[in-house]
């Protein structure tokens, strides 16, 4: 063989090395029939057919595929559901306990409007929907029934995008993703209405650098707390200060408020889960709720005067306001509470309490309780007039 010739099967064989090297970096598509005994079914999930496919129907059910665990990568799922109202979606990054995990999921009974789809991260087996909300967290998308329609989830480091129908324009980019969990089980869920997945796939992506992106702070934010124990609420009078006997005899933990100010006390105790009568019946909202949990939060605040501050206050769902050993505020806000269609949605400016501080030290104290939808709330100092 000439020189030429050598110089070309070189070349070829160096052509054909970088085919196969390219090849084998594209990550395998996962293909998980719905028949598949890879899927662990949970609740009222079954294999069954609608509208001429074979698929996973689940109605207050989940289906955890087994045997893999996702940091990044991108989930295609075909949905369809003939239910008038309804929950379903993905969950991901599940931690081993199945405490914690991601999961976003759409309402077809919200259809167009601001939040027919919402992002929240599973914290102590609680949804923290009325914590995060808004940008981020909801979205607004059409949700057809009796038809399949496509879902694309994309999910690279801290953040995430969900598709829906559409494949070029994201219906929800979550800019931030909540949970802290970085590798865990993924998940097909319904809370409620039978919804059908088929023609479900999975490709792992590579890793992408964990970065952040966090709200800011807003000035006056009140960021260091201690939390109680959760006692039985109904156990308590929340109405009465505690004792300096009580309040010493309790474990207090130091924590810190996350952006943009919330303390969310899922992350720190488990979510209770009480059947709460008013969410079907408006005219119970004033009965005991059992299985309501209560938590104490205290803070320091230093005051150069005798004066009076406003505080802005968010909290969900149920709250007393104490300034030095006494009673300001009691308040609920919890979801249906308020109106029928109320969700209590947690922002800063829910309420506001006037704080009268006296000079120096001055203890601030919050009794705050948990019905559902995300346990935590959000103080601010308003900034003062002189």
């Amino acid at each position: 063989m000439n020189t030429f010739g050598i110089r070309l099967a070189a070349l070829c064989t160096l052509a054909l090395q970088a085919a196969s090297a390219a090849h084998a970096q594209v990550p395998p598509v996962l293909s998980v029939p719905a028949d598949s005994p890879r899927w662990e079914l949970q609740g009222r999930a079954k294999p069954s057919t609608f509208l001429g496919r074979e698929c996973l129907s689940l109605d207050g059910g989940a289906a955890v595929l087994n045997d893999l665990e996702m940091r990044d990568g991108v989930i295609d799922v075909d949905v369809a559901t003939s239910a008038p109202r309804g929950f379903f979606g993905i969950q991901f990054r599940i931690a081993a306990d199945g405490a914690d995990a991601e999961w976003v999921y759409l309402r077809q009974h919200k259809t167009g409007l601001p939040d027919a789809l919402q992002y929240t991260p599973v914290l102590n087996t609680g949804l923290n929907w009325q914590l995060y909300n808004g940008p981020g967290f909801t979205g607004a998308v059409d949700i057809p029934r009796d038809a399949w329609f496509h879902l694309r989830l994309q999910v690279a480091g801290a953040q995430a995008t969900l598709y829906v129908g559409d494949m070029d324009r994201p219906a929800l980019v979550m800019d931030d993703l909540k949970s802290g969990i970085q590798k865990g089980q993924v998940a097909l869920a319904s809370l409620t209405g039978e919804t059908c997945f088929a023609n479900f796939e999975l490709r792992a992506t590579p890793d992408v650098p964990w970065m952040r992106h966090l709200p800011a702070m807003a000035p006056g934010t009140l960021t260091h707390w201690s939390l109680s124990p959760a006692f039985d609420a109904l156990a308590r009078d929340l109405e009465r200060p505690l004792s300096a006997t009580e309040r010493d005899a309790m474990r207090w933990d130091a924590v810190a408020a996350e952006p943009p100010g919330f303390v969310v006390i899922n992350r720190y105790r488990e979510s209770p889960h009480p059947r709460v009568s008013f969410a079907n019946d408006f005219s119970k909202r004033m009965e005991p709720q059992p299985g309501m949990k209560v938590v104490y939060a205290r803070t320091r605040i230093d005051s150069p005067r005798d004066q009076t501050r406003k505080l802005y206050l968010g909290y969900s769902d149920d709250v007393s306001v104490i300034l030095n050993g006494r009673i300001l505020f009691r308040g609920r806000s919890a979801q249906n509470f308020r109106d029928p269609a109320f969700l209590g949605i947690v922002n800063p400016e829910n309420d506001a309490v006037y704080l009268p501080l006296r000079k120096g030290r001055n203890e601030l104290m919050l009794a705050v309780s948990e019905l559902g939808g995300g346990w935590g709330f959000i103080a601010r100092l308003a900034h003062p007039q002189n």
